[in-house]
């Protein structure tokens, strides 16, 4: 895996040391730069802004706000490696199992001093079966000793492999060698807590009159539904190269209406409605954008015994399925903004992973419809002896589309009648993590590039697996792969016992589509995981 020049030099006492980055990593605004009176940036989200507690927050809208609240031991940098954030470097021993982080003179937004005793708190947090974390498996995925033990309630929240040596040094310890470590240390369930606010306010310690944040700004606004406004943190250690003075956080949830307020200047970035890319780039050439996005979207399957549709509990069934959904009409026809259709799990710009072959990647769709149509017949259902499947969606005139195109597909092929059902981000987010529906809408967006952040939703142990899905067989791949010293083998074999099982169905691969103003500068185009920081961005007169 490509790591940052941090991890590049080793030193004969056997350690590898990064080195005391002091540099600033907020924005870099060019010399000579005339920038624009008002510092406000307008963004506009679904409506799924929901908890801003880091150990929390699960979806990617949210921990855009929460990036800004809170800061972790390293951030991702404009091409998506990692840079200091509260930590200005690190050491690792010679099999990179043992981390230890020397942090900097960071202040809460109270002014109290970041300590590496606020990171052990906010992780054993993180693993607390108290806590109810839907994140609390990421502590493990990523390594650190104890924490599934932990989260399955086995061994204490004290054993975790985290320890403050003083307040400036953080000790982390790690179950297997893992080089790409630093990478995952961006994500939010890793982020520092203030403790004594913690506990003295309870669930409401997120509430603007009472959150407590070591980020670049602060909870100005939460207005459930409306909007969320965050302003400048004074008290944030690279305050003095901060640009922007606040960001709201909009809630637009037509993507329509997100274009037309865009005109209006009332926002400054908005996603592009499906199908709408052409013209607009071609109109906009200047403000339209499309650029990869470490995102794969897919339907999940139930597949557990709450959902009563049996014939979803036949594999041929799934199959046939997936095989009929022309993923070429759906990137090219519906949403026409460099989404590539998906056939697997794993984002084929995740650093290292070498794609298996997939048998239906590359069948025509003919060949596809056809099989299809057999696997479908020999499960007892087809045209004359029809079934119905209810699919649940988050409320977006995209994901509408996408199902409608799905359905329509299903019933001229499979004679299969698709029921749609939308629903608020929440809302579906509950209803999959219950696994009371029979088909859902998901997606997901890796926490750091390495294939372990998709293919983990695979295993039977994990918070996110919404399907259910327990194969004896994949887990034990996955286990393996954490101390294989090739993991690809490992996950190549998982994508291929998924592609037979089909707890999933893959449809495409994201690309971030969006409108930006022109004065707005900054965006991290090139970082796959488009994961962007207020911090590092600045609007400039126009």
């Amino acid at each position: 895996m490509k790591l940052n020049g941090v991890l590049a030099a080793a030193l004969a006492a056997g350690l590898l040391l990064g080195t005391a980055m002091t540099a600033s990593f907020a924005a870099e605004v060019p010399e000579g730069t005339t920038l624009a009176s008002e510092q406000i940036f307008k963004y506009r989200v679904l409506d799924n802004i929901n908890t801003l507690d880091p150990q929390l927050v699960e979806d990617v809208d949210t921990s855009a706000v929460v990036r800004s609240l809170f800061e972790g031991l390293y951030n991702s940098g404009q091409g998506g490696d990692p840079v200091p954030g509260v930590a200005e470097s690190y050491e690792v021993n010679a099999d990179k199992t043992v981390y230890t982080f020397k942090l900097r003179d960071a202040k809460w937004s109270n002014g109290d001093p970041v300590t590496a005793g606020d990171f052990v708190y906010a992780w054993q947090r993180a693993v607390d079966p108290k806590t109810a974390s839907n994140y609390a498996y990421f502590v493990g995925l990523v390594g650190v000793v104890n924490a599934d033990d932990i989260v399955a309630g086995k061994k204490p929240v004290t054993d975790l492999g985290v320890k403050a040596i003083d307040d400036k040094t953080l000790e982390v310890t790690l179950s297997f060698s893992s080089p790409w470590f630093v990478r995952t240390l961006s994500h939010a369930t890793l982020f520092p807590a203030p403790k004594a606010v913690i506990e003295a306010k309870g669930v409401d310690w997120t509430k603007p009159e009472n959150i407590v944040g070591n980020g670049a700004y602060t909870l100005a606004e939460n207005t459930p539904g409306e909007r969320v406004v965050v302003k400048r943190n004074p008290n944030y250690w690279d305050n003095a190269k901060t640009v922007l003075e606040e960001v709201q956080f909009l809630t637009i949830n037509d993507e329509n209406q997100g274009l037309t307020r865009w005109r209006a200047g009332e926002v400054d970035q908005t996603d592009v409605p499906a199908g709408q890319y052409p013209a607009l780039k071609a109109e906009l050439p200047d403000n339209t954008y499309s650029v990869p996005n470490f995102c794969t979207y897919y339907f999940s399957v139930n597949m557990t015994d709450k959902q009563t549709n049996a014939a979803l509990k036949d594999v041929k069934v799934r199959e046939a399925l997936s095989l009929a959904i022309d993923r070429d009409v759906i990137v090219n026809g519906v949403l026409q903004g460099g989404q590539t259709p998906a056939y697997s799990f794993t984002h084929p710009l995740t650093a290292g992973f070498k794609m298996p072959d997939i048998p239906a990647a590359s069948m025509t769709q003919a060949d596809r419809d056809a099989k299809a149509v057999q696997l479908m017949a020999e499960a007892g259902y087809g045209k004359d002896k029809p079934l119905e499947i209810n699919y649940i969606y988050n409320t977006s005139e995209a994901h509408k589309k996408v199902a409608t195109v799905v359905g329509q597909m299903w019933k001229e092929k499979l004679g299969v009648t698709l029921n749609l059902a939308d629903m608020e981000f929440q809302t579906l987010l509950d209803t999959r993590h219950a696994k009371t529906y029979e088909l859902a809408r998901n997606a997901w967006c890796g926490d750091y590039n390495e294939a372990s952040t998709f293919l983990s939703l695979l295993d039977s142990k994990s918070e996110q697996n919404d399907q259910g899905y327990a194969n004896a067989d994949v887990d034990a791949l996955l286990a393996a792969s954490k101390t294989s010293a090739d993991p690809n083998v490992e996950y190549a074999a998982v994508e291929v016992q998924a592609s037979k099982d089909v707890p999933i169905m893959p449809i495409y691969f994201y690309a971030k589509v969006f409108m930006q103003s022109a004065s707005v500068k900054g965006w991290p185009f090139t970082d796959v995981e488009q994961n962007w920081y207020a911090k590092d961005l600045y609007k400039v007169a126009e």
